[in-house]
C-alpha cells in the first residue's frame, strides 16, 4: 500500500510536489509510477521512474514540466509538479510495480486512495 501526499488547489502556472510513501514495505525495488485520473476520463500514466532512478518516462503531456525522482534513502519518489495548468487538474495516484510499467506508462494492479490536484484558471 502506497500512500499519497501534497496534493491542493493552486493557480494557473503554479506548482506542487507530490509524496509517495509506502505504508509497510520499502519502494526501493521497485519502479514507481504516477498515474492520475480527472472527472469523466480514464486513468492515464504520467510519469515513470525505475528502483534505481536511474531511468525516467513521462507522458507527452507533462514533459518539461513535471519530474519525477526517488530518494531511496528515505524510502520515498516525489513528483515535481510545474507550470500546472487546469488540464493536470485530477486525482494522482502512485503506484509500484515492475520495469515493464515504466515503459509503457501502464498498470493493472490497486490503486490506492490518491492525492487531489485542482488547478485553477
Amino acid at each position: 500500500q502506497l500512500v499519497e501526499s501534497g496534493g491542493g488547489l493552486v493557480q494557473s502556472g503554479g506548482s506542487l510536489r507530490l509524496e509517495c510513501t509506502p505504508s509497510e514495505e520499502t519502494l526501493n525495488y521497485y519502479a514507481v509510477g504516477w498515474f492520475r485520473q480527472a472527472p469523466g476520463k480514464e486513468r492515464e500514466g504520467v510519469a515513470c521512474i525505475s528502483s534505481t532512478g536511474g531511468s525516467t518516462n513521462y507522458a507527452d503531456s507533462v514533459k518539461g514540466r513535471f519530474t519525477i525522482s526517488r530518494d531511496n534513502a528515505k524510502k520515498m519518489v516525489y513528483l515535481q509538479l510545474n507550470s500546472l495548468q487546469p488540464e493536470d487538474t485530477g486525482r494522482y495516484y502512485c503506484v509500484a510495480d515492475t520495469q515493464e510499467m515504466c515503459v509503457t506508462l501502464t498498470f493493472f494492479g490497486s490503486w490506492g486512495p490518491g492525492t487531489q490536484v485542482t488547478v485553477s484558471s
